[in-house]
C-alpha cells in the first residue's frame, strides 16, 4: 500500500478511498436515488478543477500530464459500476488493489484468463517511474474515468518546495524588489520616437507585455538562500505556467525507471510506449461563451488572428506562453517580414523600369522587326523545320522586364539587403536577450536521449558478458562506422536520384519539344517553348513537393541510426541533412536553366546527343533568362502555396479529423458521460502534438534562398515572399495557438544554426548573381558590343552579331529538315546564336575571337562583381555594432545595481552584529555573571539575523 499512499490527495481520515478513481459521488457506493439527489445539491466537481486545470481540490495547479494506454472492456467498466452500486463492500476490494484504478481488473481476472505480461511490464514500469516522480516531490493524481475508453491520465504538481529547489538548480533568472529606470531618449530623438508611436500606435496589438516600459526589475538567478531579494508576496503567480511546465519536464527527464536493467527517462518511456504521450496544458479554452480570460484567448485575438495581419506581434507575450526558442523563432519571422517590404519595393521599381523601357531596346525592336528576315536553324532534327527571328518578339520584349541594366543594381542591392538584414536581426536578438534576462544564459548539457542510453547500454552487456571488466561505456567513432557509411552512402545516393530526375524532365523536353513540332498547326508549333517549359516546370514542382516529404523521412531516419547523445546535437545533424537535400531538390532544376542549358549544344552539323537520339535543347534567341524566370516563379509560388499553406492548413486538420474518428468508433460511452464537458487534458490529447521548428524554419530558409539567389533573374520574388510572410505569420499562430498541444518551453537565446545557414546563403547569393548576370544573361556581350564594336556607340546591329552563320548543305545525314520549304522559299544559309566563323572562312564553324573577348570580360564581372559586394557585404557587418549602444549600457547599469544590492545587504549585516555587541557588552557591565535568561536573548538575537527582511 506504499504506492498507493504516495497517490493519496484526500485528507487523513478519507484515504481509504482513493481519489484517483472517482469521478462522481455515484462512485464511492451510494444507490442511484441518493447519488442523483447529491449531485443535484453538490457542487460540478468539474467547475471545481475548472475542468481539469487543477487537482480534485481545486487549489493544486495541473503543471504537466503523463498519458498511457490500459487494456480494459466496456463490459468490465459496466459490471464494475454494478457492483460499487449494490455492494457496499466494494469499497474495501478497492483499497487492495496494486495500483490505483486496476482493481476491476482483479475481479475480471477469473473470468479473464488472458493474461498480457507486456502490459504488465508497462503497468510495473509506470508505477515505479511515477513512485520516483513522488519521491522527487512531484504530486501526482490519476484519472482512467474519462470520456477516451482506455486512455489514462496521471496529472502532475510541482509544490512550491519543489519550485524553488528546481529553479536554484536550472539558474532561472527571477525578478527581484529592486525596479530601475530605463535609459530614455532626450531632445529631437525622444520628439521623433512619440511620433512613431502615436503614427503606429493602431498597428501595435493590445496587450499589456507590448507597451513600452519606463522601468525594469532587477533579474537575478533564484537562490533559496536570498528568497528576501525576490518579491514573493503572491507565490502561485511567481512561477507562471511556462515556467513550472519547463521544471516538471526537466524532472521528467533525469527521474529513472531501472526495473529489468532499464534505466529510462521519460523520452525513452514515451518511445517505448510506456507512456503515449506527455504535455502540459493550454490555459484554457480560446473561444466560446463565459471564457475566462487567458493568456491563449488574448494570443488567438490578438495574434492567431487573420484580422490582425496588419498589425505587430506580441512576441513578448508569446515569449510568455510558449517560451523563448518559439518566441524568437516569430521575432526573427517578424524581423524578416519587415525587411523584405524595402526590397519588394526597389524590386517593383526594378520591374516597372523594365515595362517603360521595353519599347526602347534596340535589340527586342531588331528581334521583332520582321524586315530583318532573319532565318534560324531548325530546334530539333528532321520534324523541326527553319523559323523566322520575328517570331520569338514575345519572348524577347519579356526577357527585357528582366534583363535589363537595373537588374545588376538590383543584384547589389540584394547583396547588401542580406548583410543588413543579419546585422539587425543580431540586434534585434540582443533587445530580445536583454528584455527576457537571457544576457548571461549557457546553454548546459542536455542530457543524453533515450536512444543513446539504450544503445550504451547494449553495448555495455555485451562487455559483461563476455566477462570484461568495463568503466562507463560511450559511444565512439567505431560504433556509429556503419552509420556514418549509411548516411554517406544514403546521401550521395539522394543526390543521384534527385540529378536522374531532372536529366529525366530534360529528356521529356526535348522528346515533347520534337512531338510538338510535328504538329500542323502553326499556332502550335509557335507555342512550343512556351508550352514545354510550362509543363515541365510543373513537373518538376510535383516531385519537388513529394520527394520533400520523402527526403525529410530518410534525413529524420539517417540522424537516428547516428544515436547522436543529447537532443541539441540531434537537431543540429538533422537540420544539416535535410536542409542539404532539399537545397538540391529545390534549386537543382534552376541551376540547370541557369547555368547549364544552352552551353552544351554544339552547332548544326555537329550537335552533341543523348544516347544518340536527343539532342541537347537550345536556349531562345533572347536568352534563358526568361525561361529561367518562369522555373523560379512557378517553384517558388507552387511551393509557397501548396507545401507551405495548404499542408499545414489541411494536414493538421486531416490528422484531427482521423484521430478524432479512431477515438469515436472506440468509445463505450453512456449519455451521462456524453454529455460531461470534457476536461482540458482530454482536449488537449486530441490536439496535434509539437513536432519541432525545423519545418518552419526549414520554408523560410528555402524562401530566402529564391529572394537572394536568383533574384537577378526574378526581381519581383521579395514581393511574393512577403505577401506570403503575411499569411504564414498568422497561419503559425494560429497553428501553434489553436491546433497543437502546448510545446514545452525550451531557454535559447539565439536561433542557432540558421543564423550560420543564413549567413551561408547570403555569400552563396553574391556569387550565384554573379554569374547569372555574367553567363546567363545578356549584360555582359551588349557591354562588350557597346565599347568595342559598335560602329555608332548604340546597340544597332547587336542581334545580328551574335548570330553565326551555317551553310545548309553541312548538315549531318538524316539531321536536314523534311520540309525545307516549309518558309515558302528555298534557305542556303541559316543563322543559330553563338559566336563562330562563317562557312566562308577558312577556319569555318570554329571559335571566334568575339567569343574569347566576351567570355574575358564575364569573367572580369565575376571577379569584380564578386569581391566588390562581399567588401561592401562586410563593411556592413562592421560599421554597425552587433550590440545597441543603449542595451550595453542597461546591461553595465544591471550589473553596477546588483552589486551595489549586495554591497548594501553585507553593510547591513555588519551594522546589526556591530549593534548586538554594543548591546551584549552594555548587558555585560549590568551582570557579573551571564544568566540563562541572557543566553536566550543572545540565541535569540542571532536567529533573527537570519530571518532579517532586506527591503532592496
Amino acid at each position: 500500500m506504499r504506492v498507493n499512499k504516495k497517490y493519496s490527495c484526500l485528507p487523513a481520515e478519507e484515504k481509504g478511498i482513493h481519489i484517483i478513481n472517482i469521478r462522481a459521488i455515484e462512485d464511492i457506493g451510494y444507490d442511484q436515488h441518493e447519488s442523483t439527489l447529491l449531485n443535484s445539491l453538490s457542487k460540478n466537481p468539474d467547475a471545481d478543477c475548472k475542468y481539469g486545470l487543477y487537482f480534485r481540490d481545486g487549489k493544486r495547479k495541473v503543471d504537466y500530464i503523463l498519458v498511457y494506454h490500459y487494456k480494459k472492456s466496456s463490459a468490465g467498466r459496466t459490471l464494475a459500476r454494478r457492483v460499487h452500486h449494490n455492494d457496499a463492500s466494494a469499497r474495501s476490494a478497492k483499497q487492495d488493489q496494486p495500483l490505483p484504478g486496476k482493481g476491476v481488473q482483479l475481479e475480471m481476472g477469473e473470468s479473464e484468463p488472458h493474461v498480457d505480461y507486456h502490459e504488465d511490464d508497462k503497468r510495473f514500469r509506470r508505477e515505479e517511474y511515477e513512485g520516483n516522480l513522488v519521491e522527487a516531490g512531484l504530486e501526482l493524481e490519476r484519472d482512467e474515468d474519462t470520456k477516451i475508453h482506455g486512455v489514462g491520465f496521471v496529472k502532475i504538481h510541482a509544490p512550491w518546495n519543489v519550485l524553488c529547489r528546481e529553479a536554484e538548480f536550472l539558474k532561472l533568472k527571477m525578478p527581484t524588489r529592486k525596479m530601475y529606470q530605463i535609459n530614455q531618449t532626450h531632445g529631437l530623438l525622444k520628439k521623433i520616437n512619440s511620433v512613431i508611436q502615436k503614427i503606429t500606435e493602431p498597428i501595435q496589438p493590445k496587450v499589456a507585455e507590448h507597451k513600452p516600459q519606463t522601468v525594469k526589475r532587477l533579474s537575478y538567478p533564484f537562490s533559496r538562500e536570498k528568497q528576501h531579494l525576490f518579491d514573493l508576496s503572491d507565490r502561485d503567480s511567481f512561477f507562471d505556467s511556462k515556467t513550472r511546465s519547463t521544471i516538471v519536464y526537466e524532472i521528467l527527464k533525469r527521474t529513472t525507471c531501472t526495473k529489468a536493467k532499464y534505466s529510462m527517462g521519460i523520452t525513452s518511456l514515451l518511445a517505448n510506449g510506456v507512456y503515449s504521450a506527455a504535455y502540459p496544458l493550454h490555459d484554457g479554452d480560446y473561444e466560446g461563451e463565459n471564457v475566462e480570460p487567458n493568456d491563449r484567448k488574448l494570443l488567438c485575438e490578438e495574434w492567431a488572428s487573420y484580422g490582425v495581419f496588419y498589425k505587430y506581434q506580441p512576441i513578448d507575450l508569446v515569449r510568455k506562453y510558449f517560451g523563448e526558442k518559439i518566441g524568437l523563432y516569430f521575432a526573427w519571422l517578424g524581423v524578416y517580414t519587415q525587411m523584405l517590404i524595402p526590397a519588394s519595393i526597389v524590386g517593383i521599381i526594378v520591374f516597372l523600369y523594365g515595362c517603360a523601357t521595353v519599347d526602347e531596346n534596340i535589340p527586342s525592336m531588331e528581334m521583332c522587326d520582321q524586315r530583318n528576315n532573319i532565318t534560324m536553324c531548325p530546334l530539333c532534327d528532321r520534324t523541326c523545320s527553319y523559323w523566322k527571328m520575328s517570331s520569338a518578339c514575345a519572348t524577347a520584349r519579356a526577357s527585357h522586364l528582366f534583363d535589363n541594366p537595373a537588374t545588376v543594381f538590383f543584384s547589389v542591392f540584394m547583396a547588401l539587403w542580406a548583410a543588413t538584414f543579419m546585422e539587425h536581426w543580431k540586434r534585434k536578438q540582443m533587445r530580445l536577450n536583454y528584455r527576457w534576462d537571457l544576457t548571461g544564459f549557457e546553454e548546459e548539457e542536455d542530457h543524453p536521449r533515450a536512444e543513446y542510453e539504450a544503445k550504451v547500454l547494449e553495448k555495455s552487456l555485451r562487455k559483461e558478458h563476455k566477462h570484461k571488466e568495463t568503466d562507463k561505456e560511450k559511444l565512439t567513432w567505431k560504433d556509429r562506422f556503419p552509420a556514418y557509411l549509411t548516411n554517406f552512402v544514403g546521401i550521395i545516393f539522394m543526390v543521384g536520384l534527385t540529378f536522374a530526375i531532372v536529366f529525366g524532365v530534360i529528356i521529356y523536353r526535348i522528346s515533347t519539344a520534337a512531338a510538338l513540332a510535328i504538329s500542323s498547326t502553326p499556332s502550335g508549333r509557335s507555342s512550343v517553348r512556351v508550352t514545354v517549359t510550362a509543363t515541365a516546370v510543373i513537373i518538376n514542382l510535383v516531385v519537388i513537393i513529394i520527394l520533400d516529404e520523402v527526403y525529410g523521412c530518410i534525413a529524420r531516419w539517417l540522424t537516428q541510426i547516428e544515436v547522436p547523445k543529447t537532443d541539441k546535437n540531434f537537431e543540429e545533424r538533422l537540420i544539416f541533412k535535410a536542409f542539404l537535400l532539399q537545397f538540391v531538390n529545390a534549386y537543382t532544376p534552376i541551376f540547370y536553366v541557369a547555368f547549364f542549358k544552352g552551353r552544351f549544344v554544339g552547332r548544326p552539323g555537329d550537335y552533341v546527343y543523348i544516347f544518340h537520339s536527343f539532342r541537347m535543347e537550345e536556349c531562345a534567341p533572347g536568352g534563358c533568362l526568361m525561361e529561367l524566370c518562369i522555373q523560379l516563379s512557378i517553384i517558388m509560388l507552387g511551393k509557397q502555396l501548396i507545401q507551405n499553406n495548404l499542408f499545414e492548413i489541411g494536414i493538421p486538420k486531416m490528422k484531427k479529423f482521423i484521430r478524432y474518428m479512431k477515438l469515436k468508433r472506440r468509445r463505450s460511452l453512456d449519455h451521462e458521460e456524453h454529455m460531461k464537458k470534457k476536461q482540458r487534458y482530454e482536449v488537449d490529447y486530441n490536439l496535434e502534438p509539437f513536432a519541432g521548428l525545423t519545418p518552419e524554419y526549414m520554408e523560410m530558409i528555402i524562401q530566402f534562398g529564391f529572394v537572394t539567389l536568383f533574384v537577378a533573374s526574378f526581381p519581383l520574388a521579395p514581393l511574393f515572399a512577403l505577401l506570403n510572410n503575411i499569411i504564414e505569420i498568422r497561419l503559425d499562430a494560429k497553428k501553434f495557438v489553436t491546433e497543437l498541444r502546448r510545446p514545452v518551453a525550451v531557454r535559447a537565446k539565439d536561433i542557432g544554426i540558421w543564423y550560420n545557414i543564413l549567413r551561408g546563403i547570403g555569400k552563396l547569393a553574391v556569387i550565384i548573381n554573379a554569374f547569372v548576370i555574367s553567363f546567363t544573361s545578356d549584360f555582359i556581350p551588349r557591354l562588350v558590343y557597346l565599347y568595342m564594336y559598335s560602329e555608332n556607340g548604340t546597340m544597332h546591329g547587336f542581334v545580328n552579331h551574335t548570330l553565326s552563320s551555317f551553310n545548309v548543305s553541312d548538315f549531318q545525314a538524316g539531321t536536314a529538315p523534311n520540309d525545307p520549304m516549309d518558309l515558302g522559299y528555298e534557305v542556303q544559309i541559316c543563322r543559330y546564336k553563338d559566336y563562330r566563323e562563317p562557312p566562308w572562312s577558312e577556319n569555318k564553324y570554329d571559335i571566334s575571337k568575339d567569343f574569347w573577348a566576351v567570355l574575358a570580360a564575364r569573367l572580369a564581372f565575376v571577379i569584380v562583381f564578386q569581391n566588390l559586394v562581399m567588401f561592401m557585404s562586410d563593411f556592413v557587418d562592421w560599421i554597425i555594432p552587433d550590440i545597441p549602444k543603449d542595451i550595453s549600457q542597461q546591461i553595465h547599469k544591471e550589473k553596477v545595481l546588483m552589486v551595489e544590492v549586495f554591497m548594501r545587504e553585507e553593510q547591513g549585516k555588519l551594522q546589526m552584529l556591530e549593534t548586538w555587541k554594543d548591546k551584549d557588552k552594555k548587558k555585560g557591565e549590568n551582570c557579573n555573571s551571564h544568566s540563562p535568561r541572557l543566553s536566550r536573548s543572545h540565541s535569540g538575537s542571532l536567529s533573527s539575523c537570519h530571518s532579517y527582511p532586506l527591503d532592496v
